[in-house]
Parts: structure tokens; sequence; C-alpha cells
């Protein structure tokens, strides 16, 4: 979860809230043959609803019809009203059909609640390019109990935690970023920006209100963090990652990086992303997830050239595995022809670069057989249907990639994703649900010390032991323990 999660999940709620879409109520045609075609309402996110909406879903829809004799409907909702008018949908027995979801979306309890169907069936029965093009670990890992409730996109499934910095000043300064491997090397380079760019910060929150932690990890999350797998193994014993010595030792040195002038003075009341830090020359570095293309991603962020370090190797975990997934609501009429739809997202790239570039020739043209550009006159600010959301459509890696970025790029990110480690846990989904008030009083005492820990404003020699006693007070001991027995009921399931 860490790509999503800093890269997607935060600037979500910065995002200015807007109405969603009016839902309306799908309908059925007839095809020439006279047989009936089901339309498949398509629930996703967006930035916007892009104006040209129906002109591509016209154009899908000529597809669909003729290879799978499916019809769909886009129903795009704002960001910053998916999760709530979402649960809504649910809730109400709303007609949806197909439906994103994830892991910080709310997927396990959507799944325990019964409001999702179990996929094993259908993917069975109308999903073989799925099964074909998706790793067997990749897809078990959004198994619920035993039962598959959504299907994970295929892009990049693993995350190594990095620092991303401004390469005139990397090069400037003769910095080897091969040789930035640990946090002991960042702070080098960071005493080097401090000591010769005395109006820049050397490094800045990546996500304002976002736990460094959340990006620099090595540990498993185990999906809401309260109680990790340290190591990504550690014998799948579940610990408190707020009482283990490397947590000590991390606030320590955010500490002593705070007191050097290293980090932003007062991160709580921080509104800017990282980039848009570096962007506006308030910053050098922020913390980042790694990835192939994060280097250009990042570079079109800040409007400048970045480069990364890693400072660790890339992993998958259930959470970063379960950050996109498609799933069908249990009020879904038309589970078969969802899951037909859904199966073709996997295997027909005409379809993928309908749903994530829009129209050739209107949205995008061709560069080459991999790479698009806008059309002239055409830029992100009039694109009639600019989602750029191809990491949700299905199999990203037969969607064009955008002028600029590695034409290899998903060649890169496929061989990313083979040599990651694997979290031992990886596959196993915790539902909260027995432990839902232990949870609620935990995430607030998390929430009350965290960033100010994590970013060396409180001092840990006082302030950790009073957040741990406070996390015990509040129930934290009662989560590791149900966590506990829930990894070991799905550790005997495994093979």
């Amino acid at each position: 979860m860490r790509k999503l999660i800093s890269i997607i999940l935060v600037s979500f709620l910065l995002l200015i809230t807007a109405c969603s879409p009016k839902q309306e109520s799908s309908t059925n045609e007839s095809s020439e043959s006279g047989e009936e075609v089901p339309e498949v309402n398509m629930v996703l996110f967006s930035g916007s609803v892009p104006k040209d909406l129906k002109l591509v879903e016209d154009e899908i829809n000529k597809l669909t019809k003729e290879k799978i004799n499916v019809k769909i409907k886009l129903t795009p909702i704002n960001i910053g009203n998916y999760v709530q008018q979402t649960n809504l949908m649910l809730s109400s027995n709303e007609k949806v059909d197909l439906m994103l979801v994830a892991s910080f979306f709310g997927y396990t309890s959507q799944a325990a609640k019964g409001q999702l169907l179990p996929l094993d069936d259908l993917v069975d029965k109308y999903g073989p390019d799925i099964k074909k093009i998706m790793d067997e670990d990749y897809l078990n890992a959004s198994k619920v109990a035993g039962k598959l409730y959504a299907v994970p996109t295929q892009r990049d499934m693993a995350s190594a935690s990095g620092i991303m910095m401004r390469k005139d000043l990397v090069e400037k300064y003769n910095i080897d970023v091969n040789k930035v491997k640990t946090l002991d090397d960042v702070e080098s380079v960071l005493k080097t920006i401090k000591d010769n760019e005395k109006d820049i910060t050397p490094l800045v929150p990546s996500n304002p209100g976002q736990q460094p932690t959340m990006i620099y990890n090595w540990f498993d999350r185990l999906g809401d963090g309260l109680g990790v797998l340290p190591k990504y193994d550690n014998n799948l014993k579940v610990v408190n990652l707020y009482e283990t010595d490397e947590y000590a030792e991390f606030v320590k040195k955010m500490r002593k990086w705070q007191s050097e002038g290293l980090l932003m003075k007062n991160p709580g009341t921080n509104t800017e992303t990282g980039a848009n830090l570096v962007k506006s020359n308030v910053g050098f570095s922020y913390l980042s997830p790694l990835k192939p293309g994060v280097d250009s991603q990042e570079s079109k962020n800040t409007q400048m050239p970045m480069v990364s370090a890693s400072l660790g190797e890339p992993v998958s975990t259930t959470f970063g595995v379960t950050t996109m997934m498609w799933g069908i609501p249990q009020s879904s009429k038309i589970p078969e022809a969802a899951m037909k739809f859904l199966n073709l997202m996997y295997q027909d790239k005409e379809l993928v670069n309908l749903l994530s570039w829009g129209i050739e020739g209107k949205h995008y043209e061709k560069v080459s057989e991999t790479l698009v550009k806008y059309p002239q006159g055409v830029d992100a600010t009039n694109n009639g249907y600019n989602l750029n959301m191809n990491f949700a459509m299905g199999n990203s890696f037969l969607s064009y990639i955008f002028e600029g970025s590695d034409p290899t790029l998903w060649n890169q990110t496929d061989e990313f994703n083979k040599s990651a480690i694997k979290s031992k846990a990886l596959g196993f989904n915790f539902d909260s649900s027995p432990v839902k008030t232990e949870v609620t009083a935990v995430t607030n005492v998390v929430n009350k010390y965290t960033i100010g820990l994590e970013n060396g404003v409180l001092d840990p020699e006082t302030e950790l032991p009073k957040f741990i006693k406070e996390l015990k007070a509040a129930g934290i001991d009662k989560i590791v323990s149900e966590k506990q027995k829930q990894l070991d009921e799905w550790a005997k399931t495994q093979k």
C-alpha cells in the first residue's frame, strides 16, 4: 500500500470535494439479433467528470457489444466524495455492477458485511484472462476469509522505501545517489544542503498529515498498522510497532534531524505535498515510495528534474496489492456480464486505452507503438477525457505510456514485481470488526502522537513512553492479540 497511500490516498483528502454525478438507472437494450444487451454500471473515482465521457462510453460500447455483448455505463464520482458515496450505494443496494474498491476505502469491511459478491466461481467461469495474467499470489491477496471479493489491477505490485531529491542540487554538490542507502547516508546529504542552501528545507513532509513511517518502513502494516510484522516475516509474530527498538531509534533520529534544522519546523500545520514544496523552492527532498518511472512522475509533479535513492528492497504486501481492485456489489443483477467486461480489461488493448486515454486523434495521438501525447492544441487543462488512471483500468501493461516516460516502463515494472520480496503475510486481510471500539480509540492516540514524534517535534525521551502508555490504555494489546489470532488461522490455510 505504500505506493498509493502516499501518491493517492492523502492527496484524495486534500482535493476539494465536489458533487458526484447524478446516478441514473441503468437500462438494457436489445442487440440486432434480438438478444438483450446487459448494461454494466461501472463506478470509479475521478478528479472531475470528463466532458467527453459519453463520447468515450459510446466508443467502448461499440467494442464491447461486438466482443462480449455487454454495454458499459461509466459513473465517475469525485475523489473527495468517493468513500461516502460508494458506501451509501452499497448500503442502499443501488444498481452498481462494477466498482473500484481498495484497502484504504474499507474493502475488508465491505467484504465482511456481505456488500461485495464472492468472485471465485465467476472468475473461474468468465475470467480466463484474469487468471492467465495475474500472479496467483497477487490474485489471492484480495481474499477475505478464504474467498475472492475483488480482482487487483495489474500494475506495480511492490514498493521500495526511498527519497526523492532535486537533481540540480544533487549534481551541484556531487552527491552520488547510488551511495545513499541508509538514513545515515541521507543525513549526510541533508547536512550538505543545510550548510549550503540557507533558504531551502533539506527534507520536507511527503504529504500533509501523513506519518513518515507510512513511506519509510521495515515492516508489513498488516492493513491498519495497529500490529505489524517486522521485516515482513518475524515468524508471523505480530508486534506493536511503537514499542519496538527500531521505532524508538527512528524517532530519536528524527528528533536529532529536527534539532539540526534538517526537517520542516512545523509539519503539523503544513498543508502542501512534498512535490509542491519542492516546486515552490521551499524543499530539497521528501520521502517517496519507489517504483519504475517514479523519477519521471515526480519530475512532472514538481516541474523540475528529480532523482531518487532507494532505502530498501522492493516488497509486496497485501495492503499494497489491494490498493486498486475491482469488485462486484451484492446488488448487481448482472454479475456475469460485469465479470465478462472485467475480464476483457485484462486482455483487450483497445478497451484498456479507451478507458485510460480516450479516443485516438481527439484525446491523444500516438508517437510510437508504445508512446502517446496530446494532439495539437490539446493539453491537460482542455482535454475532454483526462482521467489519467491507467493504473486502475484492468491490465495497465496494455496501456500506452505518455510521452516523457520511459517507453520500456511496463517491462521494467514487470521485472520490478518479479524481483520483489513477498511478505510472509501476503494474502492476509485483517477483519477489525471484533475490535472496532479499540481501533477507534487507538487510532485517535496514534494521530495525537505520531506526526510530532516522527518529524522530531516531540521529544521521544518523554513523549514516546506517554504514547505507549496511552496506546495500552486505549486497547492496542487487544488489537494485536486479535490480529495474531486471525493471522494464525490464516496461516493454517496456506500451502
